[in-house]
């Protein structure tokens, strides 16, 4: 009788103790410690793309050779016109250098022609110069008359063979 009366007695606490523990109060599940809780995953922050600026880039000058009178290095007023184009061109290409190369016709010794060559060159250098092209930017070379555009032995081949060429190397 003893049993009976502690069974009702723990039935009867077991019901106090549910009906106090539901007075409202939510459950709180408890996660199992075993399994990790997914990361928290924040929304990507939506940047501004990045936009790079492709180098403008510059095509390379077009120059246009000078050429002289028989035995001259002076520049004629065409030669000049050229020149004035040529420096608006290496003041747009500002990374170009340039050789200029003094060339001659084939009448004359070879010294007398690598010197008139240099002149030749020097004088469109130096008017290159003054137009505002920086020297250290033009390099100059006398190859007299040992490359000739034209090897023509005529006065024709020999007005195209007195010049000064312009060869780009940046």
């Amino acid at each position: 009788m003893f049993a009976k009366r502690l069974l009702v007695f723990l039935l009867v606490m077991g019901l106090v103790v549910v009906v106090a523990g539901c007075g409202g109060k939510k459950a709180v599940e408890e996660t199992p410690s075993d399994i990790d809780a997914p990361p928290v995953v924040e929304p990507p922050v939506e940047e501004e793309p990045v936009v790079q600026e492709e180098p403008k880039e510059v095509p390379m000058p077009v120059l246009d050779d000078v050429f002289f009178a028989f035995d001259k290095y002076s520049l004629t007023e065409e030669s000049k016109r050229s020149l004035e184009q040529n420096a608006k061109e290496l003041k747009r290409a500002s990374e170009a250098t340039i050789v200029i190369g003094g060339h001659c016709d084939e009448r004359g010794t070879k010294a007398y022609n690598l010197s008139l060559g240099e002149k030749r060159a020097n004088a469109a250098k130096e008017y290159l110069v003054a137009l505002g092209v920086p020297g250290s930017r033009v390099a100059i070379i006398s190859y007299g008359k040992e490359r000739p555009f034209d090897p023509g032995h005529n006065e024709t081949a020999w007005a195209k063979n007195r010049r000064a060429h312009f060869v780009i190397k940046k």
